[in-house]
């Protein structure tokens, strides 16, 4: 095997990748693809690639290496039982160069031409069967088939890897398009067909796989012969795995670079987890439901003995716990934190099961800091939707990544208005995401009502958010005056829309007020600090009691001020926060239940229920551009989001 091994510095004269790329036919069975396989090297280049997708549709040698490979990888359990160790390096050779090319093949033609390229067949003898076959279909479930079957050694792991790393490679065509992709390939074979009952095993299989977070061989016991040469292609990944197992490759990308990668532990559970949040957000085909979907929405608790409902397809279980564990300890990627969003908001056995573990806290405090520290504002909207999934009266201490304010005793709840008002004050100032401003204002107002014993250091931020909206209403006001007497002598001039502007920063307003109404109504007695943060800014709200938008919603909130300022009049001048928090207490008995006019309780969705294709699926790619090992695109070929040309 060694004897055999090139190295990178020689890749443009090998005499294999140029007769593979070159015009001549290559039939499966020819003795070219052992000699070819037996090469060690991190990427056809350039040139390889280019001449191997000009000549391809009159040679069809692509076809014939995925047939190399298909025939090759009936006998792949086999060899990893008996530990043939050249047999299977040499079949993750032939996946190697089918994925490389594959890739290149997506972003530079269409789907009908992809097509075309594994239906081709030759009619010389020797070359290919007169019965037209397939290819691409038979690849993917070939593909499945190895992920599901093959057994996890050190022998297998890189070609466990490349078999997830194809598929996400064949699913790649969405990053070409700059609309969400609702027909294609990708529905064509995976949702129907031979590929299908595949889907709950494949889906189990990847799940497993993101639990064990396998690490990869360690030197010496991986199958691939190391590099010689550092130079050339290869580009290292700081994953402490041997030089010349993972490379970061460029094809065809004028001007393309690698991008640096962070250290990775399982190069598996990674590239398991991003194949599984691109299947479970493909859209639905137009005449099935994505049962990738359907099995992430269904499977079940290993301890759960009643039977599944015979309406449910693709059912599988899984540990609970194991998952659970997983979930916690991964919070840092931020796949990891999609996974967690899509199982909760999805799967109801799954929330179910998180719900009633009396350590929730510890899951929901990674979250909150996450939502903290970054300012990414789609991982924002994606966990905004279960962060009150826990018991918000649990007392946590000593938050000391809370930089604003020392934070030594605090509840759950509070913990979780602070970080979420934080995050409205920063969008406002910062990324003026309109949805990220709705989802927040959202999971306020749905919890609104069960607000208990908030913190001081809450309640005065609310109070304060309220304050900020109030001023920037004040100048948006002032400003479509402004405006309005400066069109009375120049007709030519076109107006801003300041009226669009007065209407949302209104709505948003209205928001603040019926979370503060609603609190105020339900909860009242359990929620002191707030009714002394409202005494103490009391007149922010003046401006608001007669203005026809707000008159009903402050109904409540006008009357709580002017009752409880009357009782602190009455107890004299040059009181003590303790004083005033103590005839807030006593007032709060007093005040009769009656008064307070009754609401309907706030119930407001969030935007991703609504929108799910158009908010996730450029993300999760994003994910998959920025973390799959192995994979690389050229920026200036990305469609579906914006890259940066640095």
């Amino acid at each position: 095997m060694g004897s055999n091994s090139s190295r990178i510095g020689d890749l443009p004269k090998n005499e294999y990748l140029k007769k593979l790329s070159a015009t001549e036919s290559i039939s499966e069975n020819d003795p070219f693809w052992n000699q070819l396989l037996s090469f060690s090297f991190p990427a056809p280049t350039k040139g390889h690639i280019n001449l191997c997708v000009e000549n391809n549709p009159r040679t069809g040698n692509l076809g014939a290496l995925i047939k190399v490979f298909l025939s090759r990888t009936k006998e792949l359990k086999l060899s990893a039982e008996c530990q043939n160790h050249i047999f299977i390096w040499q079949t993750h050779n032939a996946l190697f160069i089918i994925c490389c090319l594959l890739k290149v093949f997506i972003c530079q033609m269409s789907e009908e031409e992809l097509q075309l390229h594994f239906t081709y067949e030759e009619k010389s003898p020797g070359n290919y069967s007169s019965d037209s076959e397939d290819l691409l279909e038979e690849l993917l479930c070939c593909l499945m088939q190895l992920i599901t079957d093959i057994p996890l050694l050190d022998i297998t792991y890189e070609i466990s890897v490349e078999a997830i790393s194809t598929m996400v490679v064949f699913l790649s065509c969405q990053l070409f398009h700059k609309e969400v992709l609702r027909q294609s390939i990708s529905h064509k074979y995976l949702m129907r067909g031979p590929c299908l009952p595949y889907t709950s095993k494949l889906v189990k299989t990847l799940l497993y796989n993101f639990i064990r977070q396998e690490k990869p061989p360690p030197p010496g016991a991986h199958v691939f012969p190391q590099q010689s040469d550092g130079g050339g292609l290869l580009y290292g990944l700081a994953s402490g795995v041997a030089t010349g197992l993972w490379t970061v490759f460029t094809l065809g990308g004028v001007g393309s670079k690698a991008a640096a990668s962070p250290e990775l532990s399982s190069p598996l559970a990674n590239q398991s987890l991003l194949l599984l949040l691109v299947l479970a957000n493909l859209t639905d085909a137009s005449d099935a439901p994505n049962p990738y979907r359907q099995a992430i929405m269904s499977f079940k608790n290993t301890q759960d003995s009643s039977p599944f409902p015979s309406s449910i397809p693709h059912a599988f279980q899984i540990n609970f716990n194991s998952l659970y564990t997983a979930l916690c300890e991964q919070q840092t990627s931020d796949q990891a934190t999609l996974l967690l969003y899509t199982l909760l908001h999805q799967n109801s056995n799954i929330r179910t099961y998180m719900l009633a573990r009396t350590d929730m806290e510890n899951l929901v405090i990674i979250v909150y800091q996450k939502l903290w520290t970054w300012s990414n504002s789609f991982v924002c909207k994606a966990i905004i939707f279960y962060l009150n999934f826990s018991s918000p009266l649990q007392i946590l201490k000593n938050i000391t990544w809370y930089s604003e304010r020392v934070l030594t005793e605090i509840s759950l709840g509070s913990l979780l208005i602070l970080v979420v008002i934080r995050t409205i004050q920063y969008n406002m100032t910062r990324t003026r995401d309109k949805y990220l401003h709705t989802n927040c204002l959202a999971a306020l107002a749905n919890m609104s009502a069960q607000f208990r014993s908030l913190h001081q250091y809450a309640a005065q931020r609310i109070i304060s958010l309220f304050s900020l909206l109030s001023k920037k209403h004040n100048k948006v006001l002032e400003q479509a005056t402004q405006s309005l007497r400066g069109s009375l002598s120049s007709n030519d001039v076109p107006l801003p829309d300041y009226a669009q502007d007065l209407n949302v920063i209104e709505e948003v307003i209205r928001m603040m007020l019926e979370i503060i109404n609603s609190c105020l109504t339900n909860s009242l007695h359990h929620n002191p600090n707030l009714v002394y943060a409202l005494l103490y800014k009391r007149d922010l709200f003046e401006q608001f009691r007669t203005h026809p938008s707000f008159q009903d919603i402050m109904q409540n909130i006008d009357l709580v001020i002017s009752f409880f300022s009357s009782r602190l009049l009455q107890a004299g001048a040059e009181l003590s926060v303790e004083r005033v928090l103590e005839i807030i207490k006593q007032g709060v008995v007093a005040l009769p239940k009656d008064r307070l006019k009754k609401f309907p309780e706030l119930k407001f969705k969030y935007v991703e229920e609504e929108q799910p294709e158009e908010f996730f699926i450029p993300y999760v790619w994003s994910l998959v551009y920025n973390s799959a090992v192995g994979l690389y695109w050229n920026p200036q070929d990305i469609q579906l989001f914006t890259m940066d040309s640095d």
